[in-house]
């Protein structure tokens, strides 16, 4: 359980950060096509300060990549500072599992799948300006869009997963941290249940306790405290076993002798206490694993089958906008090098770079992603089978512990998602991600090199007209010298016979402008091969990569959807039983 705790942190860290690149990558392909375009129809804000900040590598858990801005002049819609808040506010208070507000919720995220599907079956115009052309800003700013809906179709399960608590639950579990959180638990733990609707001050305070306000994580701490006290009962009892058998050894010897009588009922009166305290203790350990197997069936068991329908859900709607992504790049196959610009600024250099930072963290959080859920599920499985074995004692017998069920409905989930993560095909679309990312490093490189090119040139020209400049001063000055006054005519004397100072020295000019004319010519041929290479990129792996993700989506959806019927089934046989 321990380790479920944790790999659950690692699982909602790894979720939300993938949510969070989903929609980086999407504004920072804006940002990179806005340099890619001649006169953009929507240009860059003319302050020489780029509209979004270069990220930084993620820090440590459990801070999150902010999404980045979305420059005002994008045509994907107005997206407000208050929107971020407001999400920020929804992790930090989930709304209560079941409740209306949550349904309006997934209805109209079910609205707006079954609208994306409907316009993916029609063919909707999305990709082209309103003359009908094609245009790479447009194109990039429409895949912007679902990847924008795309990360906020995640919201409901990072809400469930709660990421943003991942100090607040570790702390809590593992009874460290400056507010004794575990001190709280054990007080509702060890509260008889009989009395559970008296008041009491202290408690009250605890609202976030109540089980009607349980979430997924709390759950999981609630499972650890009573794993821990479960722990520390089996400990004590095996001690207690321990005693018990050496006071009895030593009755059975007395027993033997037949002397000493005094001896005797003392140790007899020994062996009746300890006997009694065993099985008072085994009690409380049976009343130990009752709540816990009650905590495994009433409160984690309906929050993975929760989990599970909003995964159903999210993934569903990622399809559909990763579908439409790919249906949006097709029409990149006819754009031509005409719309390109000339040469690559310093701007778009590091718009390029930045692009290139977003998506190899996409891809690594997307592996994590992956890796993490089967690393949760996993602990949850492997918890759960040691959970089923039942504790066997010599002296159990003698106590009447609550009949085990056999295979809880827990089971038969866990197996099946432990089944199916395995198969999980993610390897594709992870390589389509990493390619991509692979492919901007190439683009930003010759983007360096062009650029080096440039300032090559500068320096080159800078140096031509230096030179060129002393050139003329110095003929100037030359020519002065050799005209004859009237005190000195005979200076006149070869005035008109080749000099060959002035060839040398013009010669030295000459060669600093062949080589700048070399060098522009070098340059003008690197431009030209960055801009095919961009576009040829561009149409080349970015149906590959749509088109992963929307085969991924695909089959988690079919997994997600598989495991609802597992949990569906489960409940309609507890109901008819």
């Amino acid at each position: 359980m321990k380790h479920a705790v944790a790999a659950r942190n690692l699982f909602a860290a790894a979720h939300s950060a993938c949510a969070a690149y989903l929609k980086n990558t999407g504004a920072a392909m804006v940002d990179f096509a806005q340099g890619e375009v001649q006169n953009p129809q929507f240009p860059l804000p003319s302050s020489s300060t780029p509209a979004f900040e270069i990220p930084l590598p993620p820090p440590p858990l459990p801070d999150f990549p902010v999404p980045l801005r979305r420059s005002a002049t994008v045509p994907v819609g107005a997206i407000v500072e208050e929107e971020e808040e407001e999400e920020e506010e929804e992790y930090l208070f989930p709304s209560t599992e079941g409740d209306g507000e949550g349904r309006g919720k997934n209805k109209e995220v079910e609205v707006e799948r079954k609208e994306i599907v409907v316009g993916v079956k029609n063919g909707v115009e999305e990709g082209k300006g309103k003359s009908g052309s094609v245009n790479l800003i447009q194109i990039i700013a429409d895949l912007d869009d679902h990847f924008l809906k795309a990360s906020e179709s995640s919201r409901e399960v990072s809400k469930m997963l709660e990421a943003t608590r991942l100090h607040y639950h570790s702390n809590f579990a593992d009874n460290t941290g400056h507010i004794d959180h575990s001190a709280r638990l054990m007080r509702v733990i060890t509260w008889n249940h009989s009395f559970k609707g008296i008041p009491n001050t202290d408690d009250a305070k605890d609202d976030c306790y109540s089980e009607e306000h349980e979430t997924h994580a709390t759950v999981l701490d609630k499972l650890l405290a009573w794993e821990k006290k479960l722990y520390d009962e089996v400990k004590a009892a095996e001690l207690m076993k321990f005693e018990y058998q050496r006071k009895l050894a030593t009755l059975n010897k007395l027993k033997e002798r037949g002397t000493n009588s005094e001896a005797l009922e003392k140790a007899k009166v020994t062996v009746s206490r300890l006997h009694t305290k065993y099985i008072v203790d085994m009690q409380s350990l049976d009343s130990t694993v009752s709540e816990i197997n009650r905590l495994r069936d009433r409160q984690l068991y309906p929050r993975l089958v929760q989990l599970v329908d909003a995964m159903t859900t999210m993934w569903e709607v990622m399809r559909a906008h990763h579908e439409r992504q790919f249906n949006i790049v097709t029409l990149m196959r006819s754009l031509d090098i005409s719309q390109s610009s000339t040469e690559t600024s310093e701007q778009h250099h590091d718009r390029t770079y930045q692009l290139l930072i977003v998506v190899q963290e996409w891809q690594s959080q997307f592996q994590k992603l992956v890796n993490n859920q089967r690393g949760y599920i996993k602990a949850l499985n492997s918890w759960l089978k040691l959970n089923l074995i039942p504790i066997e004692s010599n002296l159990k017998e003698n106590v009447s512990s609550p009949p085990r069920v056999k295979s809880p409905p827990i089971q038969g989930l866990l197996d099946a998602w432990c089944d199916h993560l395995e198969k999980l095909p993610d390897e594709l679309a992870s390589t389509a991600i990493a390619n991509f990312a692979a492919v901007v490093d190439t683009i930003f490189r010759q983007q360096e090199e062009e650029i080096t090119l440039k300032r090559k040139c500068e320096e080159t020209q800078k140096e031509y007209s230096r030179r060129r400049r002393q050139f003329v001063d110095w003929e100037r000055r030359h020519k002065q010298k050799k005209i004859p006054d009237e005190f000195g005519r005979d200076k006149a004397d070869g005035i008109n016979e080749p000099d060959e100072v002035v060839k040398d020295k013009l010669l030295l000019v000459e060669l600093v402008k062949k080589r700048l004319d070399e060098e522009e010519e070098a340059y003008a041929k690197q431009c030209l091969q960055v801009r095919q290479k961009t576009l040829v990129s561009l149409k080349n792996l970015l149906p590959e990569l749509f088109r992963a993700m929307s085969d991924f989506s695909l089959e988690c959806s079919k997994m997600y959807s598989e495991l609802r019927s597992i949990s569906q089934n489960v409940s309609t046989g507890q109901s008819s039983s």
